[in-house]
């Protein structure tokens, strides 16, 4: 019989991977333009990061950094053609950064520590999400942003033994809780400014 723990793991990643459903028919239908620079980058270290929890087997949180494995690599890709036009410098520095952090990923045998490189290098790459959100809340879709948020809060009561792993949780938790909010913030903005 499955614990609380697993059964809050599985539904945060299944309902992780369902806030993909209206974000993917967001971007076809031109409401969402996913920023390049961030979706390749979550891509890259949510691979890596799912492969850590692998290791460490940290089996109960391991769905929701498989779907955020998948559902980013599908968005990267679309963002191709959809994507935010603008290219900025700091999508450039990030880029690089997410690049480099392969090597000591790589090269490591700590599953810990890579851990934290990729934490930092994927939080660098939320960078341009968050300032394009906030400069352009129209940008993301609310209704995805909302279910990341409710799967994020999931994930963090699935973990049962909080150690170094823990830090990814509550790293996903604070973003999606702060783009939930920046699209909030527009979508309340917009409601004032039709009254």
């Amino acid at each position: 019989m499955p614990n609380i723990y697993e059964v809050l793991g599985v539904s945060a990643g299944v309902i992780g991977l369902a806030g993909y459903i209206p974000y993917l028919y967001s971007i076809f239908q031109g409401k969402t333009r996913p920023n390049r620079a961030s979706w390749f980058i979550w891509t890259l270290v949510g691979g890596l990061l799912a492969v850590s929890y692998i290791a460490e087997g940290n089996s109960h949180a391991i769905w929701l950094p498989i779907g955020y494995f998948l559902g980013p690599f599908i968005v990267a890709f679309l963002s191709l053609k959809y994507g935010y036009s603008e290219w900025s410098r700091l999508d450039t520095i990030c880029i690089i950064a997410a690049c480099i952090s392969i090597i000591p990923w790589w090269l490591s045998d700590n599953a810990n520590y890579t851990l934290l490189i990729n934490l930092v290098i994927d939080s660098t790459g939320a960078i341009p999400t968050i300032l394009k959100t906030y400069k352009e809340p129209e940008t993301e879709d609310f209704t995805a942003w909302t279910i990341f948020f409710i799967a994020n809060t999931l994930q963090v009561l699935a973990v049962r033994y909080w150690d170094i792993s823990g830090a990814y949780p509550i790293y996903l938790f604070i973003l999606a809780a702060t783009i939930f909010g920046l699209t909030l913030k527009g979508k309340i903005k917009n409601r004032v400014s039709v009254i």
